[in-house]
């Protein structure tokens, strides 16, 4: 298997994990990018002989611990959980590493692993509430959601079944959250209903989707935050927790 075979399937999951632990788009592209140049430089950093998908987020982490893009995120002055604690709880939860993976990816011990993970869940349990919109069509999967994110503590202000309805409640209720599904059926899909409230609010937005292709294209614009249909609870519990953390860090440092 050539380098590139190797590696080339897990890019698009890879750039919608840094995507999520930066933040960004923008931040999160500009690291793999980074990541890439530094195999072209230096191919023997990559161990071909271990799994592909284990070995390029180790080395993506490798290369990440002092870059300009690790600095430039940090632990905010009003976190509630350190960036490491983050990462851990997002390769188990969202990547699906387990902890002795996360360990190795990320050069700790399981141990210092494992606590970090204890962290990261007693931050999400007493992270404050948010209001949460969700734009869903199929209704099962609403509720399901909605079962989730309410036991999470959040309060769930609608349930949009067409871009129309997801626009009408948006001006009516101000979510802190969106979560939204691609396919709306007939008429405007949700990434449609999305970009219209984008741009008349500065909320962070989870798509929730069967169809992850059609967001990890390396087209403009892609989501920061994707989570793929079917999903486990814990999925969407971390991604939301990362979600709402750091829109929250960002608006108070503007604030200050």
């Amino acid at each position: 298997m050539t380098f590139k075979s190797a590696i080339g399937p897990e890019l698009p999951y890879l750039r919608r994990y840094a995507r999520a632990i930066t933040g960004t788009q923008r931040l999160g592209d500009a690291a793999v990018q980074q990541m890439l140049e530094g195999l072209l430089a230096a191919p023997d950093a990559f161990n071909q002989a271990a799994p592909p998908r284990l070995e390029i987020y180790r080395v993506f982490h490798q290369l990440w611990t002092g870059s300009a893009f690790a600095q430039a995120i940090g632990d905010a002055p009003t976190s509630q959980l350190a960036i490491t604690d983050r990462h851990v709880l997002m390769l188990t939860a969202v990547e699906g590493f387990s902890l002795a993976e996360a360990a190795i990816i990320l050069g700790r011990n399981a141990g210092d692993v494992a606590q970090s993970l204890d962290r990261a869940r007693t931050a999400i349990e007493e992270q404050l509430k948010s209001d949460v919109l969700i734009i869903e069509d199929e209704m099962v999967i609403a509720l399901h959601v909605q079962s989730i994110v309410e036991d999470m503590g959040h309060t769930v202000v609608g349930i949009a079944q067409t871009a129309a309805e997801a626009l009408t409640m948006t001006d009516a209720s101000h979510p802190e959250l969106i979560l939204a599904d691609i396919n709306l059926g007939e008429g405007p899909s949700g990434i449609d209903a999305v970009k219209h409230i984008l741009e008349r609010v500065d909320v962070p937005v989870i798509f929730v989707t069967a169809y992850p292709e059609r967001l990890l294209t390396g087209e403009r614009p892609e989501p920061t935050y994707l989570i793929t249909k079917p999903f486990e609870p814990s999925v969407l519990i971390a991604t939301i927790a990362q979600a709402m953390m750091f829109h929250r860090e960002q608006a108070a440092v503007i604030a200050a």
